[in-house]
């Protein structure tokens, strides 16, 4: 693990210094890792295509002012990317209420069942990452870093200078109204036990 961090702390010196080559090694490493985390915030492939393209642009164009921790700049990145993803879909949500407006015509024909599974999982993706939306932006990143990223409670608080207290405090707040936007009434849904289960596995 340790050299690991001194290869990472080497390819992002190597970047400050405007090697293309190095930033790119760092893109391969945590593209996967940033792809994921854009995905469950923005609820679609295509949105979080844009939104992880739009946090290693910002990661290059603000390189020189980008905080390292523990000799990694993926904590940075993730905060980022769940920066642009809000962002996103603040953009995403104008335009969905244009599209909404439009006259619409019924479909010609039945969808297939493959169509419908598929509609099925992007509609459980979408009240996620709506549920999600419903939180700050210290919470959200709060939540990304411990749930989703398995970074410690007091690594997660350190990174956005919060007590650990403070973070604990956040975390069970942002987990309640998360399983509150999820299940409306705040019972338990069968239709989207998917989503919830995920918030089970918060650690403290």
């Amino acid at each position: 693990m340790g050299n690991l961090k001194n290869d990472e702390d080497s390819l992002w010196s190597r970047s400050l210094g405007g090697d293309g080559e190095a930033f790119g090694v760092l893109y391969d490493r945590h593209r996967d890792r940033v792809f994921r985390h854009a995905y469950r915030l923005a609820g679609n492939h295509h949105d979080a295509e844009d939104v992880m393209a739009a946090a290693f642009l910002e990661l290059w164009r603000r390189r020189a002012k980008v905080r390292v921790v523990e000799g990694s700049i993926l904590p940075w990145l993730l905060v980022t990317t769940t920066n642009m993803a809000r962002n996103n879909g603040r953009a995403a949500l104008r335009y969905r209420k244009l599209l909404d407006s439009l006259p619409r015509t019924e479909p010609s024909s039945q969808p297939l069942e493959a169509d419908l599974f598929a509609g099925h999982q992007q509609s459980l993706d979408k009240d996620f990452a709506e549920a999600l939306g419903t939180l700050g932006a210290e919470d959200l990143h709060l939540v990304s870093l411990v749930i989703f990223e398995d970074y410690p409670l007091a690594a997660a608080a350190a990174v956005l200078n919060m007590t650990p207290g403070a973070a604990k405090t956040r975390m069970h707040r942002a987990k309640q109204r998360m399983k509150a936007a999820l299940t409306g009434t705040g019972a338990s849904d069968p239709a989207r036990s998917h989503p919830t289960a995920v918030l089970e596995g918060e650690r403290s």
